[in-house]
């Protein structure tokens, strides 16, 4: 009887680990949380189906709570693809021998960000940064953005000559785009920077109240989101995947995934065009934070 028992335990474990073999290897990916996380699940929900259906392996996002989690996701390979910003792009690539940038929206080979202001300073649109702005109080948004602190500090920094710290009267960090727009346009404070973007599609969702808030300044473009893979997934899922991931990104024209990013299509990118994020990045000391 121990015998017959002891034998069908082990059958019933060897089939167990059969199934577990036979089950194709998960591909996931992950994005920075730049808006709320239920627009987060909405918008990457749909792109893992389309994955799945068009790589032909099961495909799954993984979200995440803040920007660098995003990039250690993608170090510890809990990741193997990922939607990041220019600095959050470069930052993962650094970490991450042979990774590479495949994509980015057509709209971020010339992304802005946006210097909104609370109705209470007074400040109207301006070609260029207003020096009243000084003394006020300031909020970016992720410290590890590239549209809502890299770049705005960039411009912070070539207008004043100073760091933000010294040119607000309090500076704080809102944690993403939504959260920026909110604070400023309760007054909580007076200025803000934000990404573009998201500022049109929030704006065309009427969360925004322009008689509270409004874009006082928008920055020169520069190139910013981009998709990211790593260099070992042709080992793990066959030679040329990262290129049929490339390929399939590309290729996407259903207008209801590309609306939830918002973006008009994907375009081809390469590593050489974040050469200029990596060197304002360190030019003002954000590279390692």
């Amino acid at each position: 009887m121990f015998k017959q028992l002891t034998t069908c335990v082990l059958v019933m474990l060897l089939a167990a680990c059969g199934q577990q073999e036979s089950q194709p290897k998960v591909f996931t990916f992950t994005a920075i949380p730049d808006q709320d996380e239920a627009r987060l699940i909405e918008r990457f929900g749909k792109v893992a189906d389309y994955l799945t259906e068009k790589l032909g392996v099961p495909v799954e996002y993984v979200p995440v709570k803040s920007y660098p989690a995003a990039v250690t996701a993608f170090k510890n390979n809990e990741v193997q693809l990922a939607w990041f910003g220019g600095l959050t792009g470069v930052q993962a690539r650094r970490l991450v021998p042979d990774s590479h940038a495949i994509a980015q929206g057509y709209e971020d080979q010339f992304f802005v960000s946006y210097f909104i202001a609370h109705k209470s300073t007074g400040l109207e649109l301006s070609d260029s940064l207003p020096e009243s702005i000084a003394g006020k109080s300031f909020t970016f948004g992720s410290k590890g953005s590239t549209s809502g602190r890299l770049m705005p500090e960039f411009y912070l920094r070539e207008t004043f000559g100073k760091a933000p710290e010294e040119i607000f009267s309090r500076v704080g960090f809102s944690g993403d785009h939504s959260a920026t727009i909110a604070l400023v346009q309760s007054g909580a404070y007076e200025i803000g920077a934000v990404n573009y973007k998201v500022w049109e599609d929030e704006l065309a969702q009427g969360k925004i109240n322009n008689d509270d808030v409004r874009v006082i300044y928008k920055t020169p473009d520069y190139v910013d989101y981009h998709w990211v893979i790593r260099g070992d997934v042709d080992a793990q899922w066959g030679e040329g995947f990262s290129e049929t991931v490339r390929n399939t990104l590309l290729a996407i024209d259903d207008p209801e995934i590309l609306a939830a990013f918002p973006r008009e299509k994907f375009v081809n990118a390469t590593d050489d065009n974040y050469i200029a994020i990596e060197e304002t990045a360190q030019s003002i000391g954000l590279l390692d934070e």
